[in-house]
């Protein structure tokens, strides 16, 4: 990823922000001044797209997905070409890893629109922080949608509260703390477990990264909470 059309490549990125870290390490903790020093980082999009339009586009990608009057954009053999020399993606997408909630596919996009992260549960961690960090300072976009689902199997996990092998537990520790803060807004237990969870990982989204939070606070950048239902297609933005 070198730099192309003036953004920042993820080695200069990287060697960048590594570099001013190491010369005011005697002056704070390196970390933070690392994570400072790449919020000002702004690549030069030749079309930036707010945060409401992005929301809107989605919401728009959704009906059509849900009326199967999809319009397949971005998907040309010309438009692999186009983003295959630089991505511009408009929103970034922390998902469910589950196989029936496929952001490009439930919001109608293409090539080069969506900036995805997938994990079990659509939980926070430093790596889909890195990743969205990388998406909205790097990369330019300035939404993220957290975006959960019904019946999302991990959800369900957590509220069981049970042992489970391997790693598996580790995603399920981080959706139990969503769970002390559950608010009955629905007939079912699970979908209001379901949104108290993204409305839980939004949060901790916002207060895990300096950078996010930076971008917020100079109104580059919003982020956001959706549910998707798995039965009728439909993405409603919390």
């Amino acid at each position: 990823m070198s730099q192309i059309h003036r953004f920042v490549g993820r080695r200069d990125f990287l060697k960048f922000a590594g570099v001013m870290s190491i010369a005011v390490t005697t002056f704070g903790d390196r970390w933070n001044t690392q994570q400072a020093v790449a919020a000002d980082i702004h690549p030069v999009n030749p079309h930036p797209v707010s945060p409401n339009e992005a929301i809107r586009r989605l919401l728009n990608g959704n009906q059509r997905f849900v009326r199967q009057q999809r319009e397949y954009p971005d998907q040309s053999l010309e438009h692999l070409r186009l983003v295959a020399k630089a991505q511009y993606p408009f929103a970034a997408i922390l998902g469910c890893a589950d196989s029936r909630v496929p952001a490009e596919i439930v919001f109608d996009q293409g090539l080069g629109d969506l900036f995805v992260v997938r994990v079990a549960g659509n939980v926070v961690s430093d790596m889909a922080i890195g990743s969205l960090e990388y998406s909205t300072a790097v990369l330019g976009s300035q939404l993220i949608v957290v975006l959960g689902h019904k019946r999302c199997g991990a959800v369900t996990e957590a509220i069981n509260n049970e042992p489970l092998p391997g790693r598996i537990g580790l995603v399920i520790e981080s959706i139990k703390p969503a769970l002390a803060n559950i608010k009955l807004t629905t007939t079912d237990t699970l979908d209001d477990a379901v949104i108290a969870n993204v409305k839980y990982q939004a949060e901790k989204l916002q207060e895990s990264s300096i950078i996010l939070s930076r971008l917020l606070r100079a109104g580059k950048l919003k982020i956001v909470g959706a549910y998707y239902d798995i039965d009728t297609g439909k993405v409603n933005v919390l």
